[in-house]
């Protein structure tokens, strides 16, 4: 649980303290504690701002579908330790456990306990879950992945150096979202809303992508009901 804990909140300040459209049972969030997979001099540490600033930082622009083919975003790579057999998937997994899963040869994961902070599932199963990119590369092709090279779409699809980029949730939750921005799609448990809108948003300034128009007014909305949450991200050059 420390480790869980460690992962996921340096980035979002206010993950913590977030205005709650009800009650929460989630545990806390996590922050990743294992090396960045960017090179340190090419980031820039941005903010905090609130969450209505950081929505109005976001550049607007309409969505470029053109060309997108899930396999220009490698995906799964060999992730951070080379030397675990895991890949970026499954070292994603390891690290959000709640309880951590016995790992046997060929980086097979047995047991453990996750919780899926979208719909409020907890899942006993590594194979019940699915790693989503909080921003899905369809959607990173719209909003400015089109102008990518083939290393920095795959610096994405691997992305360990933000623990926000990466979520292991309920492959249910995740298969409702497919690749649907905040216009179109919110977590089901009404109440992480504001998290889930401050990490789309911070994911989308870290990697410089745009929002279109719809997406951008949601998230407008949903700030105006989160007026203490923040966000801090790491610019990705």
């Amino acid at each position: 649980m420390i480790k869980k804990l460690l992962r996921r909140g340096l980035t979002v300040l206010a993950l913590a303290a977030l205005p709650l459209m009800g009650s929460s049972t989630a545990p806390a969030g996590a922050v990743d504690v294992r090396p960045v997979t960017v090179a340190a001099a090419s980031l820039r540490v941005a903010g905090p701002l609130s969450l209505a600033d950081a929505v109005a930082a976001l550049p607007i622009a309409d969505e470029h579908r053109d060309g997108y083919d899930r396999n220009l975003y490698k995906h799964w790579n060999r992730g951070l330790d080379l030397t675990d057999g895991c890949n970026t998937r499954a070292e994603v997994i390891l690290s959000e456990a709640v309880i951590a899963p016995q790992v046997a040869a060929g980086c097979k994961l047995i047991g453990g306990e996750w919780y899926s902070y979208y719909d409020g599932v907890t899942v006993t199963s590594a194979s019940s879950l699915d790693v989503d990119h909080i921003v899905p590369l369809a959607e990173v092709h719209d909003s400015g992945g089109y102008t990518w090279n083939a290393g920095r779409r795959e610096a994405y699809a691997n992305d360990q150096g933000s623990p926000l980029t990466l979520v292991a949730v309920s492959a249910k939750s995740n298969r409702s979202k497919a690749d649907k921005d905040p216009f179109e799609w919110l977590p089901p448990l009404a109440e992480v809303h504001c998290r889930y809108a401050a990490e789309w948003v911070s994911t989308k300034l870290r990697w410089g992508l745009a929002a279109d128009p719809a997406e951008a007014g949601a998230l407008v909305g949903i700030a105006q009901r989160c007026p203490t949450t923040t966000v801090e991200y790491e610019l990705v050059a």
